[in-house]
């Protein structure tokens, strides 16, 4: 096996483009891959996240597609022949970057369907004719039905993240997509972890596949220094500051489990004082990746994220990570801490810890195999004075605010229980009231009963019939006809 990508049989073009993005030596996965890649043979590998899974799939898929290559302007010279898919946008759109940066000096076409756009431009380029094709399962189905994607000339179908997509619940929509292609092809599987599920995919799809393991799975990266910190709900903002100022830290990303809870975590950190912004499932495609784009250019300082940033999301020199809430998936851990630490370079992982989290933190113990040693973070001690900061007082306002209005009766029970000094002097006028209704009750005299309407109606007495009186009598109408006798 060679370490070196001087020492690969790659084409002129593609050895260029490598060489200008200044790659040196091979990551394991890489080492390991792509030779098999380049056979032609299916392939499982695992690898931890930020070890170079996508040039480890990308650059064999080029090599073996140059004999395609042509300047040809008819989109029919131009068919899909390689297939990525991937479980989110920002991934799916990092991936096709990369591949287009290999490919720079090919003829070779790549172009990125996800959601959240307008499939027009889409539309348009896909009818222009793409070799490769990287895609969310989900907006790919959309394009097949339009009949804008046609697969029947697939040769590789590269599967990325696997677990991810299965943990989402894209398996229907994958085994939707891979019946339109051809049944000889060339399939490639990459994750961080390997789970059951996982293998019977696997199993279900690829032919032999080699399985390539660089390291233990679900192992952690051993650049990345893990620390894990008791704190209650109201101090993690506290701990996270700290750690912040203690260890010099100018960029960093932070995790929570919710998206509501982001939002109102990056408002609170905003407020502060700290550049932050907020990446979740219910931002627009086009808040996502301006978001993602400031990160990266170093614009801003914390990127406050749920999981849907937690997998392959490779931006460099990003020196922490925190888990503000323990993640409800223990594989989740691994990738989220795999933001930091890439391509060997060290980071830091902080997960603030709440008592009701012990099971959470067991649970990555067990995936991890590794023991967790969860300390005391040490605070200012006008925690234990009962002082609460104005920031954290404002924070509860806002959360208050978001959850409900105040009732209109509340404010009015507040004035009526307030002190008389703070009272208003303003009292509304007494509505006038007639005395009549204030007088008690007293029985009618004989002569007003005998005088009353109702008693000296003829109606009310009773008919020398016995016919009651509410009952009207038959009006007498002429007959027009004598009935006979």
């Amino acid at each position: 096996m060679t370490d070196s990508f001087s020492n690969l049989s790659l084409a002129e073009p593609l050895a260029r483009a490598v060489a200008e993005m200044g790659y040196e030596s091979m990551t394991p996965i890489q080492a390991q891959a792509i030779p098999v890649v380049l056979t032609g043979k299916d392939v499982m590998g695992a690898a931890q996240t930020g070890t170079g899974k996508t040039a480890a799939f990308s650059l064999p898929l080029l090599q073996r597609l140059l004999k395609h290559e042509n300047t040809s302007t008819s989109p029919a010279r131009h068919p899909v022949r390689a297939l990525v898919l991937l479980p989110t946008r920002e991934l799916a759109d990092q991936v096709a970057q990369q591949i287009k940066l290999y490919a720079k000096y090919t003829q070779m076409r790549c172009a990125v369907v996800f959601g959240g756009m307008d499939m027009k431009p889409q539309t348009l380029e896909l009818k222009r004719g793409v070799e490769i094709l990287v895609a969310t399962p989900g907006r790919l189905l959309d394009h097949i039905e339009a009949k804008n994607a046609v697969l029947n000339q697939v040769e590789y179908v590269v599967l990325d993240e696997a677990d991810r997509m299965l943990d989402i619940g894209f398996l229907p929509d994958l085994q939707r997509i891979l019946s339109f292609l051809p049944k000889q092809r060339t399939t490639l599987l990459f994750s961080a972890t390997f789970s059951p599920e996982i293998k019977r995919l696997a199993g279900s799809y690829l032919q032999d596949p080699i399985t390539i393991e660089v390291a233990r799975p679900n192992e952690t990266a051993s650049t990345v220094e893990q620390r894990f910190y008791t704190a209650q709900d109201d101090d993690k903002r506290r701990v996270v500051k700290a750690v912040l100022k203690e260890r010099g830290i100018k960029q960093a990303f932070i995790f929570v489990n919710s998206k509501l809870g982001c939002g109102r975590l990056a408002r609170s950190l905003e407020r502060e004082g700290l550049v932050t912004a907020a990446l979740h499932g219910d931002k627009t495609q086009d808040e996502r990746l301006k978001a993602l784009e400031a990160f990266k250019k170093g614009e801003v300082d914390l990127l406050v994220c749920t999981d849907v940033a937690a997998r392959g999301l490779d931006i460099k020199d990003v020196p922490a990570v925190f888990n503000f809430d323990v993640p409800f998936n223990a594989e989740d851990y691994v990738h989220r801490i795999g933001r930091t630490g890439r391509a060997g370079a060290s980071g830091l992982a902080v997960t603030l810890v709440s008592p009701s989290d012990m099971r959470l933190v067991a649970d990555i113990e067990k995936l991890i195999k590794t023991k967790l040693q969860v300390e005391n973070y040490p605070l200012d001690e006008d925690r234990s004075r009962g002082n609460v900061s104005e920031g954290r007082r404002e924070e509860r306002r806002d959360d208050r605010r978001e959850e409900r209005r105040p009732e209109r009766g509340f404010e009015r029970r507040r004035e009526e229980e307030a002190p008389r000094d703070r009272r208003s002097s303003f009292r509304p006028a007494q509505a006038s009231r007639d005395p009549f209704f204030e007088k008690p009750y007293e029985a009618p005299s004989l002569e007003q009963a005998a005088a009353a309407s109702w008693e000296a109606s003829p109606k009310t007495t009773a008919s020398r019939t016995g016919i009651s009186a509410n009952i009207k009598p038959k009006r007498k109408v002429a007959a027009l006809f004598k009935s006979g006798e």
